[in-house]
């Protein structure tokens, strides 16, 4: 329909002729006069059509019958119906959706539908059975407007710099990181694994001489958790960066990054989020703070929470105490929580010059919930071969990853970052179901 005209053009536009097409989302059929309200992807507008209910007995002209033929099929349009109106526009601030409305000339119905099996206030597990049908709803639209503005601002960050864009393969001889979180699957005579991240070939782009580069795809963890945060297929945003001199190098990249995605969909979508979410989105400050593990731990147990673990990591509730702890300090929604105990961190970390026992690594708390993970990487072979063994791997599995190493490589590192957490909380939204498109879990392969 090359006529067509997206409802948000239409407040530009002179009175006069249009064609708009979208959804069906209200009819109010009324005694003297008929309104629909039409959706399409860019917004809503009013349609009206003065109702013609009887024709007169003495004769029907070809006008009136026209009428009366537009009338019933308004009054038969159901919720969700798609339809293509041609009308005359026209510009009336008494309208108060946009101030404007088009009087319907012809009114075709391309596509009808059924009637909608959920509504706004459905289970949330319902509305992943319909997603196609929830999708529909501005907020959930809004949604992937805001993720295609925030990924394009990333990578606009990205290519200014000079990084270079890889894919890496998502079939994979051997874990990326660990094997209890594997897919497994058959693969002609044998087996491969579904990658947990493209951690090892982003990491060969750095003795392949590329620099810098970033990835943003998916990722795959065997993981049968059930919390708003988790999901068995999710997109990862990844970098890697070469000739850093620790993991401040690439912290201080990605807190860049971050504001660069934060401030583009502030000025596209800040009015917007505003409306629908309800909240006024924040482009937070350079830099974020930085806090060592250690003593996040102890600012959390002065707090009065000890996390109940006999090793050293964080659990979700230490996450959320902490990041309240920065934002009362530092009025801060981020914190990066470094130098974390070799136990906690895989093979490839750099491990502390001054501290064997901790590694150059961070992960990035938002809102209370980690979004990412960082480090620099263990570039030396002969260092990496034997952090390999103390982890339990064995070697001869990892020759091909450890053959990346033997003819040169600079001191590197990068981090992995889940967008669909992001979103969620960028948008303070209660699950990652909510930001991602189409969600699998441990027990959702559909639709």
């Amino acid at each position: 329909m090359n006529n067509r005209t997206l409802v948000k053009q239409l407040a530009a536009l002179p009175d006069g002729p249009v064609t708009v097409a979208g959804w069906v989302e209200t009819v109010r059929d009324q005694k003297k006069v008929q309104f629909v309200i039409l959706r399409d992807e860019s917004g809503a507008v009013q349609l009206v059509n003065p109702a013609t209910r009887e024709l007169d007995p003495e004769g029907v002209s070809v006008g009136a019958a026209e009428a009366l033929a537009m009338t019933e099929s308004i009054s038969a349009l159901t919720h969700g119906t798609f339809i293509s109106v041609t009308g005359e526009l026209k510009h009336d601030e008494r309208v108060k959706l946009g101030g404007l409305e088009v009087k319907i000339g012809s009114l075709d119905v391309v596509s009808e539908a059924l009637e909608i099996p959920i509504a706004a206030d459905s289970s949330l597990d319902k509305r992943m059975d319909w997603r196609f049908l929830d999708l529909r709803h501005p907020k959930q639209n809004l949604i992937f407007r805001i993720q295609t503005t925030f990924l394009h601002a990333l990578r606009t960050y990205w290519v200014e710099r000079d990084f270079v864009e890889i894919q890496t393969p998502k079939l994979m001889a051997s874990a990326s990181e660990s094997r209890a979180e594997l897919f497994e699957v058959g693969y002609f005579e044998g087996t491969a694994y579904l990658a947990q991240s493209p951690q090892f070939f982003k990491q060969m782009a750095q003795p392949a001489g590329f620099g810098k580069i970033f990835e943003v795809g998916p990722a795959f963890r065997a993981d049968p958790s059930f919390t708003s945060r988790h999901a068995t297929e999710f997109t990862s945003i990844d970098a890697e960066i070469s000739w850093v001199d620790s993991h401040e190098d690439v912290m201080k990249m990605h807190e860049e990054l971050l504001v660069a995605g934060f401030t583009a969909v502030k000025e596209k979508h800040g009015a917007e989020i505003a409306e629908l979410f309800g909240i006024e989105l924040q482009v937070p400050t350079l830099p974020f703070p930085r806090i060592p593990l250690e003593e996040a731990k102890q600012i959390v147990a002065v707090r009065g929470y000890v996390i109940p673990r006999d090793d050293a990591d964080i659990d979700p509730e230490g996450e959320r105490q902490i990041s309240a702890y920065v934002r009362e300090t530092y009025g801060h929604d981020f914190v990066f929580l470094t130098d974390w105990d070799i136990n906690l961190r895989p093979f490839y970390h750099m491990r502390h010059p001054e501290d064997p026992t901790l590694t150059n690594s961070y992960d990035l708390i938002y809102n209370g919930v980690e979004i990412s993970t960082g480090a620099q990487r263990e570039h030396r072979i002969d260092v990496l071969v034997e952090q390999a063994k103390e982890k339990g791997l064995d070697p001869e599995e990892l020759e091909f990853y450890l053959d990346f190493f033997r003819y040169g490589v600079p001191p590197h590192g990068g981090f992995g970052m889940g967008l669909a957490r992001v979103l969620m909380l960028m948008l303070d939204e209660h699950s990652i179901r909510e930001t991602t498109y189409l969600f699998r879990g441990p027990t959702r392969l559909l639709p």
